[in-house]
């Protein structure tokens, strides 16, 4: 019993040290790195679009956004590094915009 709890245990260490600590794998960008707009112009760009953004920061090679959207909801959003366009949007495990 012993040895079968410490291979499971080994097990799941190991496939959680498999994963990407830095990303979600809700969105993929690829884009090099020299050709991205900076951060803090996306943000300058969404408060002038109406979002309060209250964290950004770089995941799976997209800029990932928590805030609030222009209509007022709490969201996870995810823009483009080069274009600023707008790939996924969710709520609570709710998709409201995907990307097509």
């Amino acid at each position: 019993m012993r040895i079968l709890l410490a291979t499971v245990a080994l097990g799941l260490g190991l496939a959680v040290t498999a994963t990407p600590a830095a990303a979600t794998g809700k969105m993929k960008c690829d884009a090099p790195q020299q050709s991205w707009k900076s951060m803090p112009s996306l943000e300058a760009k969404l408060k002038k679009d109406g979002w309060q953004v209250r964290k950004a920061k770089v995941d799976g090679g997209c800029y990932e956004v928590y805030g609030t959207d222009p209509q007022g909801r709490r969201v996870e959003a995810y823009f483009h590094p080069v274009s600023f366009k707008m790939l996924l949007s969710s709520r609570r495990g709710e998709v409201l915009y995907r990307a097509k």
